[in-house]
This record gives C-alpha cells, sequence and structure tokens, in this order.
C-alpha cells in the first residue's frame, strides 16, 4: 500500500528563520524612528523573560523597543560618523554586545533610566543559571517550601510529589502518610540542592521548582544613552559591561 502523503511529521518546535527581508524592514525601522525620538538608550537584559519584556513594551507604549542581532542595530544606527543615522549617534554602537536592546524615548532619560532601575521580577531559574544562593532540603517531614518559611506556616509536601523527588536523587521515603527525608525525627543530614556559585542543571531547576524556591531575577540594566539635543552618548551603567564579550 502507498504511503500516504499526509503522514507528515511536522516538529512544532522548529523556528523559521529570519528572512532577508525581516532584517531589512527590522534596519529600516530603527533609522526611520531615530529621527522621531529625543533619546536613544542601549540596555542589556538579566535573565531574559519574553514574557515580561511584553510587560515593559506595554509600560513604555510611548517608547519604541528593538530587540535584534547586535550587528544589524549597530549597523542601522551606523559605525561611523558618515554612516551614522544622526549625529554622535555611532558612539552607541560600542555598546550593542551580549544580550542588548534598543529603546528610543522622548521621555526625559531620567525618567527611563530611573523606570528600569526600579524594575526587578523573580522567576524560577532556568538550567544554565548560576545558583545565587545555597538550597537545601532540612531532614525529616519534607514541608512544601523545604525550610524557607517556619515550620508553622508551611504545610507538609504532598505524598504525590514523592516519586518525582526520588526519580530526581532526592532520598525520601514514605512514613505514615507523609514524605520524609533521613529519620523522622529531623535528624540527619539535610540534602543539599545546590550550593551558591552552581552552574544549575535541569534536575536541580526542577527540584527548585518544586519547592517554590526563585534563584533568577529578571532585570534591564541601561549602559549608555544618546541624545539628540547634544548629539552625545553618555555611559550609565558601566558595570553591566563587565564579562561581556564583543562579537
Amino acid at each position: 500500500m502507498p504511503k500516504s502523503k499526509r503522514a507528515k511529521v511536522f516538529n512544532l518546535t522548529q523556528v523559521d528563520k529570519k528572512t532577508r527581508e525581516q532584517k531589512d524592514k527590522l534596519f529600516q525601522n530603527i533609522r526611520d524612528a531615530v529621527a522621531d525620538y529625543q533619546h536613544c538608550f542601549v540596555f542589556s537584559v538579566d535573565n531574559m523573560r519574553n514574557s515580561y519584556l511584553k510587560d515593559v513594551r506595554h509600560e513604555l507604549s510611548d517608547c519604541r523597543l528593538f530587540f535584534g542581532k547586535t550587528k544589524l542595530m549597530a549597523k542601522a544606527l551606523g559605525q561611523s560618523p558618515s554612516e551614522a543615522v544622526a549625529p554622535g549617534i555611532e558612539d552607541l554602537t560600542q555598546y550593542l554586545s551580549g544580550t542588548v536592546g534598543l529603546i528610543l524615548s522622548n521621555r526625559p532619560a531620567q525618567e527611563i533610566i530611573d523606570y528600569f532601575g526600579n524594575l526587578a521580577k523573580v522567576d524560577f531559574a532556568r538550567a544554565g543559571v548560576t545558583a545565587s544562593r545555597k538550597f537545601a532540603i532540612p531532614s525529616g517531614v519534607v514541608y512544601a517550601t523545604a525550610g524557607e518559611v517556619p515550620v508553622e506556616y508551611d504545610v507538609p509536601l504532598e505524598h504525590s510529589i514523592e516519586p518525582e523527588l526520588r526519580r530526581l536523587g532526592v532520598p525520601t521515603r514514605m512514613v505514615k502518610g507523609k514524605v520524609v527525608l533521613g529519620d523522622e525525627s529531623g535528624e540527619g543530614e539535610p540534602y543539599i540542592v545546590c550550593k551558591e556559585g552552581d552552574v544549575l542543571d535541569s534536575r536541580q531547576t526542577r527540584l527548585l521548582k518544586l519547592f517554590g524556591v526563585c534563584l533568577s531575577e529578571f532585570r534591564v540594566k541601561i549602559l549608555a544613552h544618546w541624545s539628540a539635543a547634544t548629539n552625545e552618548v553618555t555611559e550609565v551603567n558601566p558595570e553591566a559591561m563587565d564579562g561581556v564579550v564583543a562579537e
């Protein structure tokens, strides 16, 4: 029997590459937008989350935010005085490396800087993130937050989660309907999920999420901004460039 042409497997995780037309459109959009705004900022992102970036776009709906290939954004701004889309803006391109983007705004520069200075969203860490602190599961009856809050404000962990804990390498067992690590009385060594400075793997991040422990923080840092009034670039956060390798 011939194979049906309809029986095709499509990979839903496949992402189409950006076409030349899309890149040209982004390039032109950046160049066209510069003339309409008084300030152009370069920002970097720690622990990128698209959902939080959408919130930023909503809050700054009167601004333009561009997030794309750094080389393309640099070329759009212009990498020399003769290529620059506006006088002096070429000095911004030295900050376009790593996970960065552009914000164009007519708001006062300090208002934008202060907005991002106060922006911080905690979230669950993903694999590859460096742990900011140690987290361990205390011995004895295992609670929902594993000691993150006092026992009197916590509740015992649901028994249905115990098989997954064992699958993730935590030596737990069921005792009288409760999930127990080590001795029921609390004697014994705690189970260390991660130490400060560890590069987390998928097993560790899953355990952190099971206990509601957020070790990741979404932050946006303004590196530098250009002003149309002065045609000058001002560095805002030089420390944010530490460890960034230019592309």
